[in-house]
């Protein structure tokens, strides 16, 4: 007799992890941006794990000419590269079939995304790792965030430069682990300035385009919150296949809009208690407008409201600007907002039908974040 859990058990989720079987294991190291060091990681965990008696073979490694990631590669056997002929020149590229041919424990091939010369048996990299995978080889490998399909648009927008390279998200979201590269944007330009990641020229060339502070900051959000979106989905199936209640939220951000009005206080609990549900960390913000002058009681409201927000957790932050909605949007996109907490204000209905409120403005202006309307 089946027991209850099982029962209850997701069968979707369980067909899921049954369809794993008898194929190989695929790590992803993923990272923000080239020279953040994830082929660095993946050899360095790999020696640990031919130290232990594993059998590991470099499929293909690019080092990109970093002495460092040459260094790692002595005493791994390394797979000779294939020639193909492609326009009147030779071209070296994964040798697919040497590597199903050695049959290793664990193959290590970098750049996942990459792009096979027309002549290969795959157009894909990824395609050459998913048939490895189904003959039970365990591989891993190498991703940037801006090769990941479904963010090539998000990542044209902040780069002004369209990755043409890209991975399905499909094929993303069914690798079995995922380690996150994490490297300060400070700390890789100084990288690349040092020829650490490119060669001088290039490496000019690349902080004049891609290489810029805000674009580095803006990618490693994305690779900081794709990678918590992956955990959480590898844990919902976990637990819908052993029948544990959930799921738990990932990837929110929590903004608190604070004015002098007598409802920020509740506005600051209600971000308090979504935070808290969604496990997301939250921030409290009110705006100065240049000329206004509050009064002492109007003041005094707001500065408690902000001083209860900092006491449970919240960061807190003061904005200036005369436009309060595109100043409150403003803010939100840079800082990746996905849910605004207001309060609504103390005007009748009527009133706000004749001009439109703050609330309003920002539901209007706005598609891509929840706007919570709080009242007292």
């Amino acid at each position: 007799m089946p027991t209850d859990e099982a029962q209850r058990a997701s069968p979707d989720a369980l067909l899921a992890l049954a369809k794993k079987e008898g194929r190989g294991h695929l790590k992803i190291f993923l990272g923000a941006a080239p020279g953040v060091g994830k082929t660095f990681a993946m050899l360095t965990s790999a020696r640990t794990e031919k130290s232990g008696g594993r059998d590991v073979v470099a499929g293909l490694i690019e080092t990109h000419g970093r002495r460092e990631t040459d260094q790692l590669i002595e005493g791994f056997e390394l797979l000779a590269r294939k020639p193909i002929v492609y326009r009147n020149q030779v071209m070296k590229e994964f040798d697919l079939d040497a590597a199903l041919a050695r049959r290793p424990s664990l193959l290590l091939v970098d750049e996942y995304a990459h792009t096979n010369v027309p002549g290969s048996r795959h157009p894909k990299r990824w395609q050459d790792i998913d048939e490895l995978l189904a003959t039970g080889i365990d591989v891993w490998t190498t991703l940037n965030i801006q090769h990941l399909e479904s963010l090539n648009d998000v990542v044209l927008k902040i780069t002004k430069v369209r990755v043409r390279e890209t991975v399905p998200d499909t094929v993303f979201d069914k690798a079995d682990e995922i380690i996150l590269v994490d490297f300060p944007p400070d700390e890789l330009l100084k990288r690349l300035a040092e020829g650490k990641v490119y060669v001088q020229d290039t490496a000019a060339r690349a902080v004049e385009s891609f290489f810029k502070p805000q674009n580095l900051t803006a990618l490693r959000e994305l690779a900081l919150r794709r990678a918590a979106e992956r955990i959480d989905v590898d844990l919902v199936s976990r637990m819908q296949a052993q029948a544990i209640e959930g799921p738990w939220a990932a990837g929110e951000r929590i903004l608190a809009c604070i004015g002098p009005d007598p409802v920020s206080p509740t506005v600051v609990r209600t971000a308090k208690r979504l935070a808290d549900l969604m496990d997301a960390p939250w921030i409290a913000v009110t705006v100065e407008r240049p000329g206004a002058d509050l009064n002492d009681a109007a003041r005094r409201r707001r500065d408690d409201a902000m001083k209860l927000a900092e006491a449970l957790g919240a960061e807190t932050q003061t904005l200036v600007g005369s436009d309060l909605p595109a100043e409150l949007l403003r803010f939100a996109k840079f800082e990746n907002v996905t849910q605004i907490v207001i309060g609504r204000s103390r005007d009748s209905y009527f009133s706000e039908l004749l001009r439109r409120s703050l609330p309003h403005e920002l539901v209007r202006r706005t598609q891509d974040i929840a706007i919570h309307l709080v009242t007292r």
